[in-house]
């Protein structure tokens, strides 16, 4: 351990510490080359922001608003669906349904999930100008206000609200809906953590200079290629037969993970199997030493000791045996890097024997020496182009620049639709099997993965697809906006009003509501049922909670707005709390607190009244508190060794004054006991 921190030490600079927090909260703020652009650093900083100086590209109309709206709180509570959660089935299950609007479910799962989720995939509108989409935003600024919060004038503001009130399908409006849900996004993704983006012609280059803002240039994988009609749809003069599926990682040192293997040419062999040989330097012009400084160390290898295949075992450490120093230096000398970090190089790696180690060193023809990684027959990388076996051929020479599996083409989401009985209930749905292998290289078992424009719920079957196939547990949260279909219909073309029926009449023939998100819940169902068949021995329950994010109707915010805690005096005289329910009023303070939505609460009886108790936390939330009970809970701290919430939350409005001030006073008793505790009393309103 003390060697590591020596060694670690020794590339620490001053400013290290300061440059790794501007990277984490302003990856804008880099170049590709890792270069620090202050006169961009200075525009985040400045306390007026000139929607003059925006426009297309970078500076889209509305950039600062959507920034603002990322950073304003939702109002939403989370509803959860009680009949369904307690099934045997769901009650144990980590995985999360959430049907509500995406950017407040970005944020309620920040609070309880920032850092934490391995692997996002998002298939999001693609503003085709058929595809449905247009900005619609909830928020009700008026221009003063919103003029006043990003020190514009009125006239300015008022551009901004034109794109959020009439249903602009613009590139800006595009863009602005984009860009205050993937800057949350960022930060639930793990330090490792990798996004994947579908999209087409219609925005793939914004979206491009979106996320080289929002993930950092130098952090961006590639570009896939998906074929999706093998046919072409006829686009002018030429038939488009592919879509994009960006990649970027959350961190520039993220390795992702590799894919199956067909058979092929590996000429080559040690004592664990069939090999070929990969430099370990990075090839890429791009890198080097400047900036991927913690991808630049010597490698050592012992000269004096050659397998049968010619090479020789390789070390981090130098010594007697150990004396030749490699280091990425190009064909010119010039300084590079490695594709492998220390750690990664000290997993693989048997400096004993060159025969049952993945790293070895190789006498080039120059007569220097090179490192090189056995490349075993099993995995191969995924690269830029994914499409049908029956178009690639045999791959024994090639690069894997190719994945050979049939399916990929995202024409196969509709007949899996179909399959499922379910017809046009989804434009252009993506194929389980794409977002599997999206889920395979992105993440591992035990992860949490995430779509937060679930559609037909491709993903949750992709993942619970994976989960049974490999017998691993990750875990899958999706958010899905429950468009209102009846009032959908009204306003649809035609055209549009047929496929919306056809929609109706399937959720009319399973008895679900007339929400776009039933859609999903409902596949999610039919394909468990599939892989239960498939897998009965799977590890995963194939199980799911389910939750609806709701906005207070003016009724209840009515009576929050002129809510009073002294007028109630003795007597409580409001009914907000049978507005919402107290299970709804717990799950979001769950999530709030970063309990999740899998919270293991206990209930506890007080005289009557019950609390819910978890680790840190006493809620109590339900009216009619009595004298009795207040005296159980301060028993409860004296008496019982386990227990000892620092925190006691009250829902203000189930409470009188008179009993909240008394529960204040008895609670303040407990500094003076043998715990010594200092409780923090916390009345939400």
């Amino acid at each position: 351990m003390i060697k590591d921190i020596l060694n670690s030490n020794e590339e620490i600079l001053p400013n290290t510490k300061q440059i790794e927090v501007l990277k984490e909260n302003f990856p804008a703020c880099f170049n590709a080359d890792g270069s620090f652009d202050l006169e961009r650093f200075k525009e985040y900083l400045s306390d007026k922001l000139m929607v003059s100086n925006e426009g297309y590209e970078l500076r889209f109309l509305g950039k600062n608003y959507a920034r603002l709206l990322a950073s304003i709180d939702t109002t939403t509570v989370i509803v959860p669906d009680e009949e369904h959660n307690n099934k045997p089935e769901n009650k144990d299950s980590q995985n999360i349904y959430i049907s509500g609007d995406n950017l407040d479910g970005l944020k309620h799962l920040l609070k309880s999930y920032a850092h934490q989720v391995k692997c996002i995939y998002i298939d999001p509108p693609y503003n085709t100008g058929s595809d449905g989409f247009v900005y619609n935003d909830n928020f009700n600024f008026s221009a003063e206000e919103l003029s006043t919060k990003l020190s514009i004038d009125e006239e300015q503001a008022q551009r901004i609200l034109d794109l959020t009130k009439s249903g602009s399908a613009s590139h800006s409006a595009w863009l602005m809906f984009m860009y205050s849900r993937l800057l949350l996004a960022r930060d639930l993704l793990t330090d490792d953590g990798v996004i994947f983006i579908s999209i087409d012609d219609n925005e793939q280059s914004n979206l491009k200079l979106i996320c080289d803002d929002v993930f950092g240039e130098e952090n961006f994988v590639a570009n896939i290629i998906v074929q999706a009609n093998k046919r072409g749809q006829t686009y002018k003069q030429l038939a488009k037969t592919h879509e994009y599926l960006f990649v970027y990682t959350k961190n520039v040192s993220t390795e992702l993970n590799e894919l199956s293997k067909g058979q092929g040419a590996f000429d080559k062999q040690d004592n664990i199997g069939e090999f070929e040989e990969r430099e370990l330097r990075n090839r890429n012009p791009k890198f080097g030493k400047f900036n991927r400084p913690n991808l630049y160390y010597p490698i050592y290898t012992n000269p004096n000791s050659i397998d049968e295949c010619g090479y020789c075992p390789v070390s981090l450490e130098k010594s007697e045996e150990f004396s030749i120093e490699i280091l990425p230096l190009n064909s010119e000398g010039e300084e590079s890097c490695w594709r492998w970090g220390k750690d990664k190089f000290n997993r693989f790696n048997n400096s004993s024997s060159s025969m049952e180690s993945e790293l070895v060193a190789k006498k080039k023809n120059t007569g220097e020496y090179g490192c090189y990684e056995k490349y075993r027959k099993g995995t191969f990388k995924a690269k830029t182009i994914w499409y049908e076996d029956d178009l690639v051929g045999d791959l024994s020479g090639e690069d894997d620049d190719i994945w050979e599996e049939t399916n990929v083409i995202t024409e196969q989401g509709s007949k899996e639709l179909t399959a499922y009985e379910m017809g046009d209930a989804f434009d252009f749905p993506k194929p389980t099997y794409l977002i599997k292998k999206v889920f395979h290289i992105g993440s591992n078992d035990g992860d949490i993965c995430l779509d937060f424009f679930s559609g037909s719920a491709s993903s949750f079957e992709a993942l619970l697809s994976l989960n049974a196939e490999s017998n691993d547990t990750r875990t899958m949260i999706a958010v899905q906006l429950p468009e209102d279909l009846d009032k959908k219909i009204s306003n649809d073309s035609k055209t549009e009003k047929a496929k919306t029926q056809k929609v109706l009449d399937f959720l009319d023939s399973v008895n679900r509501k007339h929400t776009l998100d039933q859609v999903g819940l409902e596949r999610i169902h039919r394909a468990t049922s599939k892989i239960k068949e498939t897998y009965p021995d799977a590890k995963d329950s194939l199980g799911f909670k389910h939750y609806t994010l709701e906005e207070p109707n003016t009724t209840t915010l009515d009576k929050l707005e002129n809510f009073v805690p002294e007028d109630q005096g003795m007597f409580l005289t409001n009914d907000i709390l049978t507005d919402f329910g107290t299970n709804t009023v717990l799950t979001t303070w769950l999530v709030h607190d970063g309990y999740g939505f899998n919270a293991d609460v206990q209930k506890i009886d007080f005289e009557g009244y019950t609390g819910y108790f978890i680790d840190k936390h006493l809620y109590l939330i339900d009216a009619d508190i009595t004298k009795d009970a207040i005296a159980a809970i301060v028993d409860k701290y004296e008496t019982d060794g386990n227990f000892n919430p620092g925190n006691v939350v009250l829902f203000g409005y189930s409470f009188v004054w008179t009993m909240t001030e008394d529960l204040k006073m008895n609670l303040a008793r407990l500094k003076d006991t043998e715990k010594n505790l200092r409780i923090n009393f916390d009345v939400r309103y």
